[in-house]
C-alpha cells in the first residue's frame, strides 16, 4: 500500500563532490596532458619549416596624359570597380598564368610538388587498397598545378584596389619568387591583351577610314551641289545674299520713309508761314537757303544805312526813300525766295513718296525670294550637318587610327597596375611555431581533460544531491528528514502475484517498493512481479537492496556484478550497474561487490538515483528485504505502491512488519505471496522460480 511522500524533487550539484574528482583523478588528467603536450612539442619540432612570402599589387591608371591624344577623356575614364577587381584576381590565379609561372621557375622538378614523392604509410595502403587515386597516374602538369593552388592565396584587401599575393614553401627563396614571377605573368597577360585589343581595332579602323573619307566627300559634294542648284548666294556675316539684301532693303525703305515725312512737314509749316505773313525767321529750311541768308544780310546793311542817315537827313529825304525802297524790295525778293524752297520741299517729298512706293515693290519680291531661300536654306544646312559629323568621325577614327599604330610600333602598352610591395625571402617560417603550438596543445588538453572529469562525475550522478536536504541515520541507510508528503496510488488490498501483475501492468505506478520480512524465502515475490510485468511489454528495472543479494542472484545466475553499492561508491555508472535478467525481459540492479560502508556514506545519492531509474523505466521494482518501514521514504516518489511480501501470514515477522508500517503512515499494506503461483513460460526464456 502506498502513502505521501516528503521527499523534495529538486536536487542541486554538489561542488565539493564534483571538484573533488579532479583531485582524485589528478594523475589521469596531469598524463594526459603531458603526452599531449609531449606528442605537439615533437610535432612542432619535427616538422618541416614552410615560409611565406606576398607581393602586393596596386590597380591603378598607368598611362600617362602626355602620351594620349585626348587627355581629358583618360581622365575621365573610371577605374575598375569592385567586381572588376575580384575578376583581376580570378585572371592572377587563372590555369594559364599559373603553368606559365610553374613552367618558368621548373616547380615540376621540387619534391613539394610532386605528391607521389613523399607518401605517407597511411596514404599508400590507401593508394594500394583503390581507396585513393595513386598521385604518379596524374599527369605531371596536373599534379604541379594542384599542389600549386594549394600553397597559393590570391585575394583583395577589402575597401581597395590592392591584390595580395601569397605563396608558402618550404623554401624562402622561391617563397619569394613565386609571387614576383605570378606579378610579372599577370603584366604579361595585360600588356598582351592590350596589344590584341590595339591590333584590332587598327585592322577595323583601317576600311572604316576609307569608306568613311568616301562618304565625308560625297556628302559634302552634295552640300555644293544643292547650294548651286538652289542659287543660295551667301553675302556677309555668312548669311543668304537673299536675305542680306532684304535687311538692307528695309532699312532703306524706313530711311525713305523718315525722309518723306520730314519733308512734308517742313513743306507745311512753311506753307502755313507764307500764307500767314508771318516772319520766315524762325523757318529752319528758310534760315538754311544760302541766297535767304544774303538777302538777310543785305536787309541788315540797309536798315544800318537807314539809321545812319536818318540823323542827318529828313524822312523825305531821296537817298532815304532810295533806301526805303531797296528794303522793301529785299522782303518780296526773300519770301519769292521762301516760295521756291517751298517748292523744293513739295517736290522732295514726292520724290521721298515716290522712292517709298518704289522700295515697297522691291520689298515685296524680296520677301518672296527670301522665304525660299530660308526653305532651301534648311535643307543645306541639313546636309551641311550631316557633311560635318561625318568628317568629325572621320578625323576621330584618324586621331584613334594615329595613336593604335603609333603605340603599337613604339610597344608602349603599360597594364593598369604596379607592384609596390615586393616579396622578399623570409628569414623566419610561419608554420611551425613551437612553443605557441606547444603552450595550445597543454591549455587545449588540459581543459578538455578536466572538462570531460567534471563531465563524468556529473552524468554519474554522484556530484547530484537534493536540494536543502539534511541526513541522519537510521538502521544502514541515511535517510533523508524532509518535510511533505508525494501522494500513493489507491491501495490494491491482499493480491496473489497474479493479480498483483496485472495491477501494475494496467496502472500508473512508477515505483513499487517490495518488503520481506520473512527473509530471502520470501524475495521471489518481488522478482516474479518484475519478470511478469517486464514479459508484458513494460519496462521494468529491480533493484536489489538486501545484503545477501537475494533477488538479483537468481537472476543472473549466481554471478556476482557490479551494482547498487558500486553506484554509490563511485566506482561505477549507471551502464556498468544495470544488468538483463536471464530469464526474462527485465533489467536488474543487484546488490554490488563494493564496500556497504563506503556506499552507505554516499546514501543522500539514492533519492536521485530512484529518480533517474523512474524517468528512463515504466517501473522500478525495489526489494527492500527486511527493512525497516522508515527506511522506505527515501526510495519513495511520485505513484509509489508499497508491498509486502509474505509465505506465513502468521509469522510474527510479517505481523510486527505489518504494524511498522501502519504506524510509520503506510495504509492498508497489500500483502503479496508468491505461493502456489507458476510463472508463464516467454519464448526465449526459461522459467526460474
Amino acid at each position: 500500500m502506498s502513502r505521501e511522500s516528503n521527499q523534495a524533487n529538486d536536487i542541486d550539484v554538489d561542488l565539493r563532490q564534483l571538484f573533488a574528482s579532479l583531485a582524485r583523478h589528478w594523475r589521469r588528467i596531469a598524463l594526459v596532458t603531458a603526452l599531449v603536450t609531449i606528442a605537439a612539442f615533437l610535432f612542432a619540432w619535427s616538422a618541416t619549416p614552410h615560409y611565406r612570402a606576398e607581393t602586393r599589387i596596386l590597380i591603378e591608371t598607368r598611362e600617362s596624359p602626355f602620351t594620349r591624344a585626348n587627355p581629358a577623356a583618360d581622365a575621365d575614364r573610371p577605374l575598375l570597380d569592385q567586381e572588376g577587381i575580384t575578376s583581376q584576381v580570378q585572371v592572377i590565379a587563372s590555369s594559364d598564368i599559373l603553368k606559365k609561372v610553374a613552367a618558368d621557375l621548373n616547380l615540376a622538378s621540387r619534391r613539394e610538388f610532386n605528391p607521389s614523392a613523399d607518401m605517407s604509410l597511411v596514404k599508400r595502403l590507401f593508394v594500394g587498397a583503390g581507396l585513393l587515386r595513386d598521385p604518379a597516374e596524374v599527369p605531371a602538369e596536373e599534379r604541379v598545378l594542384s599542389a600549386f593552388r594549394e600553397k597559393l592565396k590570391v585575394y583583395n584587401v577589402e575597401r581597395s584596389r590592392v591584390i595580395v599575393i601569397e605563396f608558402s614553401s618550404v623554401d624562402p627563396q622561391l617563397a619569394a619568387a613565386v609571387p614576383n614571377a605570378l606579378a610579372q605573368a599577370y603584366f604579361a597577360v595585360q600588356q598582351s591583351a592590350k596589344l590584341q585589343s590595339n591590333t584590332d581595332a587598327t585592322e577595323w579602323l583601317q576600311p572604316e577610314i576609307a569608306n568613311l573619307s568616301q562618304r565625308v566627300k560625297e556628302a559634302e559634294a552634295e552640300v555644293a551641289d544643292y547650294r548651286a542648284q538652289s542659287d543660295l548666294l551667301i553675302g556677309q556675316n555668312n548669311s543668304v545674299l537673299a536675305t542680306q539684301q532684304l535687311s538692307e532693303l528695309s532699312s532703306e525703305l524706313s530711311r525713305v520713309r523718315a525722309n518723306r515725312s520730314a519733308a512734308e512737314a517742313n513743306a507745311q509749316s512753311l506753307r502755313n508761314g507764307i500764307q500767314s505773313g508771318a516772319s520766315l525767321d524762325s523757318m529752319p529750311e528758310v534760315l538754311s537757303s544760302p541766297l535767304i541768308q544774303r538777302l538777310r544780310e543785305r536787309e541788315v546793311e540797309l536798315k544800318a544805312q537807314i539809321a545812319d542817315l536818318s540823323v542827318s537827313l529828313l524822312g523825305n529825304h531821296p537817298r532815304l526813300r532810295a533806301l526805303n525802297s531797296q528794303l522793301n524790295d529785299l522782303e518780296g525778293q526773300i519770301r519769292a525766295e521762301a516760295r521756291k524752297v517751298l517748292t523744293g520741299l513739295e517736290t522732295e517729298a514726292r520724290t521721298a513718296a515716290a522712292r517709298e512706293a518704289s522700295l515697297i515693290s522691291d520689298l515685296e519680291q524680296l520677301k518672296q525670294v527670301s522665304a525660299r531661300a530660308d526653305d532651301e536654306q534648311v535643307e543645306l544646312r541639313a546636309l551641311e550637318r550631316e557633311a560635318a559629323a561625318q568628317r568629325q568621325l572621320l578625323e576621330s577614327y584618324l586621331t584613334r587610327y594615329r595613336e593604335a599604330v603609333s603605340r603599337g610600333e613604339g610597344n608602349y602598352l603599360p597594364a593598369d597596375a604596379r607592384v609596390f610591395s615586393t616579396a622578399v625571402p623570409p628569414v623566419e617560417p610561419y608554420f611551425p611555431k613551437v612553443l605557441p603550438i606547444t603552450i595550445a596543445a597543454f591549455v587545449t588538453s588540459l581543459l578538455l581533460m578536466i572538462l570531460i572529469t567534471l563531465a563524468q562525475e556529473l552524468f554519474s550522478g554522484r556530484a547530484m544531491r537534493p536540494a536543502g536536504s539534511h541526513f541522519y541515520a537510521v538502521d544502514d541507510l541515511a535517510m533523508p528528514a524532509q518535510g511533505g508528503a508525494v501522494p500513493a496510488l489507491a491501495p490494491l488490498g491482499d493480491l496473489s502475484i497474479g493479480h498483483a501483475v496485472a495491477a501494475l501492468a494496467a496502472g500508473n505506478t512508477k515505483r513499487a517498493l517490495f518488503l520481506s520480512p520473512e527473509g530471502d524465502e520470501s524475495v521471489a515475490a518481488s522478482v516474479l512481479v518484475a519478470r511478469e510485468v517486464a514479459d508484458s511489454g513494460k519496462r521494468v528495472l529491480l533493484l536489489d537492496l538486501t545484503t545477501t543479494g537475494a533477488a538479483s542472484k537468481p537472476m543472473l545466475d549466481g554471478q556476482e556484478r557490479k551494482g547498487i553499492t558500486n553506484l554509490l561508491a563511485a566506482e561505477a555508472q549507471f551502464t556498468d550497474v544495470i544488468h538483463a535478467d536471464f530469464y526474462s525481459e527485465a533489467h536488474i540492479i543487484p546488490a554490488g561487490t563494493a564496500d556497504p560502508e563506503r556506499a552507505m556514506r554516499a546514501a543522500e545519492r539514492l533519492p536521485i538515483i530512484m529518480r533517474s531509474l523512474a524517468s528512463a523505466y515504466d517501473l522500478v521494482v525495489v526489494e527492500c528485504g527486511p527493512a525497516e518501514a522508515a527506511s522506505l521514504e527515501r526510495l519513495e516518489g511520485d505513484t509509489t505502491t508499497v508491498m509486502l511480501a509474505v509465505i506465513d501470514p502468521e509469522d510474527p515477522s510479517v505481523v510486527e512488519a505489518a504494524n511498522a508500517l501502519e504506524e510509520a503512515g503506510y495504509k492498508d499494506v497489500v500483502k503479496v505471496s508468491p505461493i502456489g503461483y507458476r510463472p508463464t513460460d516467454v519464448a526465449g526464456h526459461r522459467s526460474a522460480a
